[in-house]
């Protein structure tokens, strides 16, 4: 049976249904807020479900969108979340089933009864496309025992301010809000639910909350096979991927990490599915990363090209092309919204007390107004192996050579001069050797491109000025009194970013230089096997976290100089700084080895996977 859209929709007494000013003893408080979460997600969405299996953080209709669950960003008792709660609750343990983004989480009280809750959000291939509704699947059985259980469902709206309206159907209850409705299709009690009344699990339940729809099939249904078409797509997906030898199970979690990214509707990536988790304790380095960064997503479709995974590729290039043919030569912002969206405000929510009450809160941000001149090479980068790749159901060539140019020549104009730099800094203008560093690739990459095309002629013009920003990069960016490349044309502060310069090719790892380069950022930016971004003081101070990436980058210039023991240390380092299902954020606290930052974080996921494939052991040595 399936609910009928014309069913009676009578409003609900709010008084009625409202939740206890005191707990019930056998019924603990939430846990605080904490990155030991799990993701799941779709490519149109995604949540955050804590170690107790309460749905914590979920934005919609999109990444970028205000949540309707806000407990990570509100401790206090008017955060909105969704849990699903166990009687005198004892333990837990939480894992993803096998190679997928479906997670499972075991409850038990103190009598050894237990409950399994299985999160999910669907995606599968159905009516040639991808079927990715907006929509959470919670799926609960029994697993020992008689357990007694509790839903508290609260979603809201307008960042937490307003709760809904509140009607109920048969097998259904609505949610709805001054611009959106949600609809909970449920074969739970719903009676208990609304009462939040606590009540015996004799049977299995499933919870399906999204659009304002009705099911075309029932309940258990619906939730069975969804679930059953994604854990195929997903277990496809992961086996299709080319993995290293050794840390697999770390890599393909990575990688599932990573497609998770992707807003497939326009092929956008966001940097992270949050906003305004600290860098460091009390730091107030708070900031909005739910958009797309076209240095991250370039590093994230590197990460995944490298597994042999390019969908992600062919669908950012969609979303690449847009901003390309939109500028018309001119400015590039370095991040736009997912939709294509160039005017991002930045705003502080002060009603939000943020994550465990350190806010605060921000919307938006103030990076799209900057200059980061990296950006130019950031795009070509990531869009050169079209050019190359001849797997690619739309390969790139002459048609979309024209438009790479014109950003190629945006990045000859703004090289060698001052800008906020890859790190964002907001007072603070100079020539950066980073930004410099990608205007040389844009050129470089761009020669190589013209000649697989057969564009003799325009390959020796890119080549020409290639040839000239490499030479004067390396002489103005080197300091006598450091020893080492430094972070500015003719500075002597390190950064963390000049390691770039063996990544993308401008000098060999053994050189001298660039060695003695490595040697200097390790006494300077090193806190044990962590890596900082830089030295100098920012707006902030200085930081005080690692910022993971660099972590990431060092293991890989330790290994390409040859001292591949330590980088293999440095990264078993890394990967036991995960949280228990193998997830990084942003940064890492060098003393009490604690996440900060927003999470989880595309660059640190990319990490994990360059340093699996550039450590690990070939596959015939143990075949």
């Amino acid at each position: 049976m399936t609910d009928s859209a014309q069913e009676d929709q009578a409003p609900v007494d709010e008084a009625s249904i409202a939740t206890p000013t005191d707990t019930p003893p056998e019924f603990p408080p939430p846990a605080p807020p904490s990155l030991s979460v799990g993701v799941i997600g779709n490519c149109s969405f995604s949540a955050l479900v804590d170690q107790r299996a309460r749905i914590v953080w979920c934005c919609l209709p999109r990444f970028d969108g205000e949540p309707i669950f806000n407990a990570l960003l509100d401790p206090s008792e008017n955060a909105s979340a969704w849990a699903i709660e166990l009687e005198d609750f004892a333990t837990s343990e939480q894992a993803y089933e096998h190679n997928t983004a479906v997670l499972r989480t075991r409850l038990y009280d103190s009598k050894g009864q237990g409950i399994e809750i299985t999160d999910f959000a669907p995606r599968f291939w159905s009516r040639s496309r991808y079927f990715r509704p907006l929509s959470i699947v919670r799926r609960v059985r029994p697993i020992a025992g008689a357990p007694r259980v509790r839903i508290a469902l609260d979603p809201r709206f307008q960042w937490g301010q307003v709760q809904p309206t509140t009607t109920r159907g048969s097998n259904h209850i609505r949610y709805v809000g001054p611009d959106t409705t949600l609809r909970l299709n449920t074969d739970a009690p719903i009676s208990h639910v609304l009462s939040r009344q606590p009540f015996v699990m004799a049977r299995d339940y499933n919870f399906i909350l999204g659009a304002d729809e009705t099911l075309t099939d029932g309940i258990a249904d619906t939730a069975r096979h969804f679930e059953q078409e994604t854990l195929t797509y997903w277990r496809t997906w992961s086996k299709r991927l080319a993995i290293p030898f050794e840390w697999q199970e770390a890599v393909i979690r990575a990688a599932i990490t990573l497609k998770m990214s992707l807003y497939e509707d326009t092929g956008a990536i966001v940097a992270a599915m949050t906003t305004s988790i600290p860098e460091a304790p009390g730091s107030q380095r708070n900031w909005d990363y739910r958009f797309c960064w076209l240095r991250d997503a370039f590093f994230v479709v590197r990460a995944l090209n490298s597994l042999s995974e390019v969908g992600t590729m062919e669908d950012y290039l969609r979303w690449l092309t847009n901003v390309v043919v939109g500028s018309r030569g001119e400015h590039i912002q370095p991040l736009y919204g997912i939709g294509l969206e160039r005017h991002l405000p930045e705003a502080v929510l002060d009603f939000l007390p943020g994550y465990r009450g350190m806010g605060p809160v921000r919307v938006g941000n103030q990076a799209q107004e900057h200059f980061q001149h990296d950006v130019y090479g950031n795009i070509v980068l990531g869009a050169a192996q079209a050019f190359h790749d001849r797997r690619l159901l739309r390969p790139a060539g002459q048609a979309e050579f024209p438009h790479l140019e014109a950003v190629g020549e945006q990045a000859i104009r703004v090289y060698g001069t001052p800008d906020a730099g890859m790190w964002e800094l907001r007072t603070r203008a100079r020539v950066h050797t980073s930004s410099a560093l990608m205007s040389w690739a844009a050129c470089d990459r761009l020669a190589k491109i013209a000649r697989a095309i057969g564009r003799a002629d325009r390959a020796a013009y890119w080549h020409g000025h290639a040839a000239r920003m490499r030479e004067e990069i390396l002489a103005k960016s080197w300091s006598e009194e450091r020893q080492a490349f430094a972070e500015s044309f003719g500075g002597n502060e390190l950064d963390a970013s000049i390691l770039l310069m063996v990544e993308v090719g401008l000098i060999d790892a053994r050189d001298p230089r660039f060695i003695s380069t490595v040697d200097a950022m390790e006494k300077a930016l090193c806190d044990g096997p962590y890596m900082r971004r830089y030295e100098a003081a920012d707006d902030f101070g200085k930081p005080e976290t690692a910022f993971n990436i660099c972590t990431f980058w060092r293991i890989d210039a330790l290994a390409k100089i040859g001292r591949r023991a330590e980088a293999r240390q440095i990264f078993e380092t890394m990967l036991a700084a995960r949280n228990p299902l193998g997830l990084l954020s942003e940064d890492t606290h060098p003393v009490t080895g604690e996440m900060w930052g927003n999470f989880p974080q595309t660059y640190s996921m990319v990490g994990i996977i360059n340093a699996a494939v550039r450590l690990s052991a070939p596959w015939d040595s143990a075949i």
